[in-house]
């Protein structure tokens, strides 16, 4: 009797670090970091420090739980939103100088992932 019952506990475990794993394994930190450098992103952001513009942390924190965080984070990357700076005074976020897909999602997924 106690074979099957393992068995059920063996295959629940293995199907719950399996729907884990792809989400982790999908963010190419290096791809990120250099489009990240690429574009000059880090003239205001860093990844715990506020600068001109909010921290990667701080971003991440603001999208944590939200359906639309990846999204909302490419939108914010890819069409130069007026963006309100710590000073009062606004100005347009820099564009994303690519229009790869994939690469956008990995960008996302890697600050939200801080």
């Amino acid at each position: 009797m106690k074979l099957p019952s393992l068995s059920l506990l063996s295959a629940s475990l293995i199907l719950a670090i399996a729907s884990v794993t792809p989400a982790q394994a999908a963010v190419d930190a290096d791809a990120a970091q250099a489009l990240f450098k690429k574009n000059d992103c880090t003239k205001c952001h860093s990844v715990d420090k506020t600068k001109k513009g909010p921290s990667l942390k701080k971003i991440a924190a603001k999208y944590k739980g939200k359906a639309d965080g990846q999204a909302s984070a490419i939108k914010n990357m890819t069409t130069g939103p007026k963006v309100k700076l710590d000073d009062g005074s606004e100005e347009d976020h820099k564009v994303i100088d690519t229009k790869d897909a994939a690469a956008l999602k990995n960008l996302a997924d890697w600050i939200l992932s801080q």
